[in-house]
């Protein structure tokens, strides 16, 4: 079994990755569903001021800490390479640095990047709104399973 500094940080990799997971499952199970419910100047008002709110400490601690976590989880297991829980160590990492972390700078940012270009009320953020739900939450579903399958690698490391 991992023990030592190693087993905290595998536990602090299980909790990151998990409230990520949390949030983002959030995100595909109601929030994207409550928007698309909405007029889309309201739509994209609302999605707007969410990702305004989403770069604030809170969110970016546990989600960038998350990742340099799972860096160094990678980094100490190929130096350590301890007897039990190596293979699942790096897939956890693997995952939640290009499944979560990785999708996200690739997939989601630029999505909100040009929504955020928009004025909401515009026809042309009218036309693109529908595109952004669609991409944007399908994009969201892989991150939710990367960051989900990460946490449970890393539970599976421990055990």
């Amino acid at each position: 079994m991992i023990d030592g500094p190693f087993f905290v940080l595998t536990v602090l990799g299980v909790l990151g990755t998990g409230l990520v997971a949390g949030v983002f499952c959030a995100f595909s199970a109601f929030v994207m569903r409550g928007l698309t419910a909405l007029p889309p100047a309201q739509g994209v008002a609302a999605m707007q001021a969410v990702n305004a709110a989403a770069v604030r400490p809170a969110f970016m601690a546990v989600f960038l800490g998350s990742a340099v976590l799972c860096a160094v989880i990678a980094v100490v297991t190929f130096a350590l390479w301890p007897r039990q829980g190596a293979v699942e160590l790096l897939l956890g990492s693997a995952l939640y640095l290009f499944g979560s972390f990785g999708v996200t700078a690739a997939a989601n940012v630029p999505r909100n990047e040009a929504l955020g270009r928009l004025r909401p009320g515009t026809a042309e953020a009218a036309a693109y709104w529908p595109s952004y739900l669609r991409e944007w939450t399908a994009w969201n579903h892989v991150r939710t399973v990367a960051s989900a399958a990460a946490a449970l690698a890393y539970v599976l490391a421990l055990t």
